[in-house]
């Protein structure tokens, strides 16, 4: 007769639960950490932790059908004399080719520009700009990054060598460098294209106020629920500052120096949904950037591959790279099953651009629609009238993060004339 288990021989470990100790058998087998794609997969305080306080009474909601609510947004006022003029305040986010197929790219520029016609962006990410990009792409924005990978054609080295991909930009070491960086480019570019400074959410207040002070036009703020392409998990999962809670920082940071109306703010990583972009908004971003949503809506950890206008199995795929849809985060090998992150033709054949384009185009402007449908229930016009008074929070944790109040209080952690 079997005799029963000792009463805690099941026990979880809070410090050593089966994960941790399956990373640590695996770097002493392997002897090197883990590198993966995607973003930070811990539970983290997020915009899901937000609530809207939508029009009753004391305010009146707007009528979805007859009373209209304006997304269109404008970014790079304070020098362009070409600012980029957009039908939504969603963008996507730099993913360079090489990290995502040829077909990927073309199909996310054509559907940022089937948005609102030529008036949503696409970014060249880390990898240079190709042709077929900048055709299928009305407005695109070239990124300048420390690799300068399509800045010069002594860069562009044969397939197989390694290159160079520096931790910081090397042509500057500090804001009197990116002063100088910043003026350079708007020389070459005419002072007609806003200038854009991005960084990770890190010591966000003195960075944003650097930036502006340097010459930005606008600056994004990448939280560190934002995704990657390839690098260290104890990187994503350990460093940086919540999205939430970077973009009210950001907002802040402008205001106090007075330039909130004047240098536009990009909030990204982790956004999803029309929810999130609202929720943005109302902590002060002007706009949104997106990443790894479009490439689910575009097939990324589909259990099915598109050829042939059909849909196919793409198990074996998953399971030689030992995970399944779903819970795929293998884009740095470059074995992608649906053919989303993939150099090969082969894999790379099986992602439909036609039917990636319409995927793409119907998520952003279901998140646009949704992002108006919060705003006119909160009574307001325009998406850019949403505000932190439109908020609560389900959590301290996120009340404080985003200074809005506990639901149900007045009480907003950190601020002494809140208790």
């Amino acid at each position: 007769m079997n005799q029963p288990l000792p009463m805690d021989a099941h026990r979880r470990s809070g410090a050593f639960p089966p994960e941790v100790i399956a990373q640590i058998q695996r770097t002493a087998t392997e002897g090197h950490y883990e590198i993966r794609g995607w973003g930070a997969k811990r539970d983290l305080p997020s915009f899901d932790d937000l609530l809207f306080l939508t029009a009753s009474l004391t305010r009146y909601p707007l009528e979805g059908y007859r009373e209209k609510c304006d997304t269109s947004t404008v970014l790079g006022t304070r020098y362009a004399s070409k600012p980029l003029q957009l039908a939504i305040p969603v963008t996507i986010a730099g993913m360079s080719f090489g990290a995502l197929s040829a077909t990927a790219k073309v199909a996310l520029g054509r559907a940022a520009s089937a948005v609102g016609t030529s008036t949503t962006t696409t970014t060249t990410g880390d990898g240079g700009m190709t042709p077929e990009e900048r055709a299928a792409s009305r407005l695109l924005v070239y990124q300048c990054l420390p690799s300068r990978y399509g800045f010069n054609v002594d860069d562009l080295r044969p397939a197989g060598v390694d290159q160079r991909s520096a931790s910081r930009h090397p042509d500057w070491v500090g804001p009197d460098d990116l002063r100088i960086k910043i003026e350079e480019l708007r020389e070459v570019t005419r002072w007609e294209k806003p200038v854009y400074v991005k960084f990770g959410a890190t010591r966000v207040v003195n960075d944003v106020k650097l930036a502006v002070e340097a010459g930005a036009d606008v600056v994004v703020v990448d939280g560190m629920q934002g995704g990657t392409a390839a690098t260290q998990d104890f990187f994503i999962e350990h460093t940086g500052i919540p999205t939430l809670a970077a973009v009210r920082l950001a907002a802040e940071a402008l205001r106090d120096i007075g330039m909130e109306d004047t240098v536009q703010l990009i909030a990204s990583g982790g956004i999803r949904t029309g929810a999130d972009v609202a929720k943005a908004l109302a902590l002060g971003a002007d706009a949104v950037s997106v990443g790894v949503a479009p490439l689910i809506a575009l097939g990324c950890n589909s259990p099915t591959y598109w050829q042939d206008g059909s849909d196919h199995d793409a198990s074996d795929g998953y399971r030689a790279l030992g995970t399944e849809a779903g819970y795929c985060h293998h884009c740095h090998t470059g074995r992608c099953p649906v053919g989303v992150t993939t150099q090969d033709a082969g894999l790379e054949a099986r992602l439909d651009a036609d039917r990636g384009t319409g995927q793409v185009t119907n998520y952003l402007k279901a998140m646009a629609m949704e992002t108006a449908a919060l705003a006119r229930a909160c009574g307001k016009s325009d998406v850019h009238n949403l505000e932190p008074n439109d908020l609560v929070a389900l959590t301290v944790e996120a009340a404080a993060m985003a200074q809005v109040p506990l639901a149900g209080t007045e009480w907003i952690p950190g601020r002494p004339d809140k208790i």
